[in-house]
């Protein structure tokens, strides 16, 4: 791979062991994983250390960026800082590169810069569109439902943006079954390109089966992408012998708190582990594998502090097959918690 310090070549055995996955019934490909910009893209990053993941994951064939409007820490640092290294070392790739962003969460002051309506999508595509220093995102995605703008509306701010030609496709993200059902059938009827859901799925968490929204979108052609694949490290060996000083748990109790990492979930991952173990892959290589086991999710999120933890994730591709037996005691375990 190449040096920071000099200009950018990408690898060029960069496709060889990637798996690409139709997204839906669209002509659109996603890579079996995709790079997110949650966490580690914002104001507190290191540029080389960004750089690095990005370019890493490129060359393993990792061709989606997953971004939004407010993904940082500090909202729209995320895009900025991505937006940069994009000019400085992807132009040449552009056209082989998944752009995303998203809008639906809390933004700017006011009325106008939050939840679903029109005029906060158009102005928030607009907006992501010039931190990232481009003229089109390949999909804009509405983030999250919002019960008081008709759906209606939403859907058509995104037939608008993707008729502007600021995107070339329009995803829902945390959609539940009833409005996946309802943006379908709205999206038919207007003729928007709504190609897939981002939803919240591992195997801690199955919400997606639960409610439908797995088996509804399969069936109905629309594409599922997966977020927090490793339940926020849970799914991981980090704390199979407690908790770590430098470990997000004990950095950021935002989203995984110490109350969350009961002795019973200890034990589940402890015993997940030696599954893992049995398989030749590692906890994270195995939680990873597990979404894509069925063909009914498309692609998978994953997040990164460092490159070596993207090589490590690609590695998941190397073994997608589990056997009944290997499942049910997956299953065994997570129902006893």
């Amino acid at each position: 791979m190449a040096d920071i310090a000099n200009i950018y070549t990408a690898d060029a055995h960069r496709y060889d062991t990637m798996q690409y996955n139709h997204v839906g019934k669209s002509g659109l490909k996603f890579p079996a994983l995709s790079l997110g910009f949650w966490h580690n893209f914002g104001s507190n990053a290191n540029t080389d250390n960004m750089r690095a993941m990005m370019r890493t994951a490129f060359d393993l064939g990792i061709t989606q960026f997953d971004l939004a409007n407010n993904y940082g820490p500090g909202y729209g640092t995320a895009e900025t800082n991505a937006g940069r290294i994009l000019q400085e070392d992807f132009r040449p790739y552009r056209d082989e590169l998944v752009i995303t962003s998203k809008a639906g969460y809390d933004m700017w002051d006011g009325p106008y810069g939050n939840w679903g309506s029109r005029k906060y999508l158009i102005a928030s595509c607009d907006q992501s569109l010039k931190r990232l220093g481009l003229e089109y995102v390949d999909i804009f995605y509405h983030h999250r439902m919002d019960p008081e703008t008709p759906l209606e509306e939403t859907m058509e701010a995104l037939l608008q943006i993707v008729h502007s030609g600021k995107a070339l496709y329009a995803g829902i993200s945390n959609y539940n079954k009833e409005y996946t059902e309802k943006a379908i059938r709205i999206a038919k009827e207007i003729h928007l390109p709504l190609i897939v859901n981002q939803r919240r799925y591992s195997i801690f968490d199955r919400t997606i089966e639960e409610d439908g929204v797995k088996e509804y979108c399969a069936e109905n052609g629309m594409g599922i992408i997966a977020f927090s694949p490793l339940a926020q490290g849970l799914l991981t060996n980090r704390y199979i012998h407690g908790i770590p000083a430098d470990s997000r748990i004990a950095r950021d109790g935002r989203f995984l708190k110490k109350e969350n990492l009961t002795e019973t979930k200890l034990e589940q991952i402890r015993e997940l582990n030696a599954i893992a173990e049995q398989r030749g892959q590692t906890l994270a290589e195995m939680a990873l594998a597990w979404i894509l086991r069925d063909g009914k999710v498309c692609s998978v999120l994953i997040g990164a502090s460092k490159p070596s933890q993207i090589e490590d994730n690609v590695k998941a591709l190397q073994n997608l097959t589990f056997s009944e037996d290997e499942l049910k005691q997956i299953d065994d375990i997570c129902a006893r918690g």
